[in-house]
Parts: C-alpha cells; structure tokens; sequence
C-alpha cells in the first residue's frame, strides 16, 4: 500500500530516500541499513522502516542475503523486459495523445523540442516524454510510465551522454510529434515504439561496453 501523505514523516522519508536513489547518492554498494538512513536523515527510525518497505515493494531496492536492503541493479535480461514494457507502454502513450491532444498540448510538445536542450539532452528528455503522457490524459497509463521511467535510472548513466544518440533522439522526437500532430494513432505509435527500441539499442551497446 502507498504510503498516506497525512504520515508526514514517513512520506517525506519515502520521498528523500527515493530522491537521492535516482539522483545516484545512494548506489548498489550502498547497503541501505535503518538505523543509518534514519540517523543520515535526521528521522525516526519507523518512518524510514514504512519508507524502505514502500522504496522495496516499487523495486527500486532489494533485500540480499548477507547484505541486507541494497539499491536495486539488473542483468541484461531485465533491461530487455524494461525496455520492451516501455516500448508496449510508450507506444501507447503516442497513440493516446494523437487521439487525444488539444493544440495547446502539441504546441508544447513541438516549444520543447524548438528549444533546443541547452546542454542537457536528458533534462529535455524527460520533459518532451511527460508532455506526451500528459496529452495521454489516461492517468492509469501516466502512473504506469513513471514507474518505468524511474526504474530506468538504477541504470545510471543515459544513452542520451552519446552525442549522436541524443541527435537521432531528438529526429525520433519530432517524427513523434508531427505524427501526434497528425492524428496518425499507427504512426504515432510506431515511431514511438522505434524510438524506445533504438534507446535500448543504446543501452545493450553500453551494457557490452562496461
């Protein structure tokens, strides 16, 4: 169950502890002992025990004989299962918005990419990714894709630091978009799923890479 936002002390336990997981502060080397995350965080010790129940149940963290609550890493096979999830999902999410989406959403979504991403493709990305979700609107699909996306962190560094990968991503963003545009559901989702695809492409040739 989710943690209540009227326990204060263990939503905001859940929410740094889930922050400084996906900023990398805290990695699989870490082993995420109670006492010490709460002493580390100024907190009791029961709001930081309901918070890493919570962190654990989402799969950010796991348990590992011997060691204890550990952040969360993944083989080669779970990243497939990641990422074609995310393709179903994405894929998804694109069709949605090209049935969906009022001009004001793909006028946003077109302001992203115009914008450029001043220095910080991946910040851009997750903005342009959330615009498409928001012009969804299908709440149960924008909760299912954060989940995903916050999953993707544990992998640490984005295949968005290869410069010519964040060029085609953004060509695949604009395909996207003027597919949104369109009203192409097919399209939009197609180029949606090929996107996603080719990350994974990224991915697997950095996993190979070390």
């Amino acid at each position: 169950m989710p943690i209540v936002k009227s326990n204060s002390q263990a939503f905001a336990a859940y929410n740094e502890i889930k922050r400084r997981i996906l900023a990398g502060m805290f990695t699989a080397s870490d082993r995420l002992r109670e006492v010490e995350v709460a002493g580390l965080l100024d907190m009791g010790r029961t709001p930081v025990r309901e918070a890493l129940k919570r962190i654990q149940d989402e799969g950010l963290i796991t348990h590992e004989p011997g060691r204890g609550l550990v952040v969360t890493t993944m083989d080669q096979q779970e990243v497939g299962e990641l990422y074609s999830m995310r393709e179903v999902l994405e894929g998804s999410a694109a069709a949605f918005a090209a049935r969906h989406a009022t001009p004001a959403d793909v006028a946003h979504m077109q302001a992203i990419l115009d914008e450029g991403d001043g220095g910080d493709p991946v910040a851009q990305n997750l903005r342009f990714h959330e615009a498409i979700y928001s012009a969804a609107h299908n709440r149960y699909l924008i909760r299912s894709l954060q989940s995903l996306t916050e999953t993707t962190y544990l992998l640490g560094r984005s295949t968005l630091s290869a410069p010519e990968r964040a060029r085609r991503s953004n060509e695949e963003h604009q395909t996207i978009v003027d597919a949104i545009r369109a009203r192409d559901e097919q399209g939009a989702q197609d180029a949606a799923r090929h996107h996603i695809h080719q990350a994974l492409l990224e991915r697997l040739k950095m996993l190979r890479q070390g």
